[in-house]
């Protein structure tokens, strides 16, 4: 299958509303926010997430769509507000009909964002947060070229597990140089 893989556009709220929601139904472990709240936001926060998406100079978000235009995968980056120079992958998710080596999706929307963040940023550091019991994405992370940095921190929505922050070994940013 043939994917097209882009930054998201103004007014593509209703279209990363559902993929979101979708996500979260999926994989509710491997993001900070609960359905029910995301289900709960107005439509101006969409409105506004997706144009802050969209046309920011610091973050954006990435979507995959499928040969009839539905999105089946996201990945966002931002720089991380309390940790100075350093950037984060996040909202990483691939619909489970288009995940695998085969599709090879997530790697596209990764590799997108990676870019994306270092020719766009200052950041010196690309980090991103996952689940102590993703095993499956920690080793696709390591496997695109992530490793642990030692760093684990308390999962937002129960604290009684981890976040594994890794780090991406072969981050440059090019405004930096």
């Amino acid at each position: 299958m043939t994917y097209v893989v882009r930054r998201t556009e103004p007014g593509e709220w209703q279209q990363l509303r559902a993929l979101r929601l979708e996500a979260l139904q999926d994989s509710p472990s491997a993001f900070g926010t609960t359905y029910a709240d995301a289900a709960a936001l107005a439509d101006e926060v969409w409105r506004q997430q997706a144009e802050q998406s969209a046309t920011s100079s610091t973050s954006a978000m990435f979507i995959a769509a499928a040969q009839d235009g539905r999105w089946v995968g996201m990945a966002g980056a931002a720089p991380l507000d309390d940790v100075p120079g350093t950037a984060c992958i996040h909202g990483v998710y691939v619909a489970p009909a288009h995940r695998g080596r085969s599709a090879g999706l997530a790697t596209r929307l990764m590799d997108v964002a990676i870019r994306w963040t270092r020719d766009n940023t200052d950041a010196s550091w690309l980090t991103l947060g996952v689940h102590e019991d993703n095993v499956r994405a920690q080793a696709f992370y390591r496997r695109i070229g992530f490793t642990e940095t030692g760093k684990i921190v308390p999962f937002r929505l129960d604290p009684s597990k981890n976040l594994h922050i890794m780090g991406y070994q072969d981050f440059r940013p090019t405004l930096a140089r």
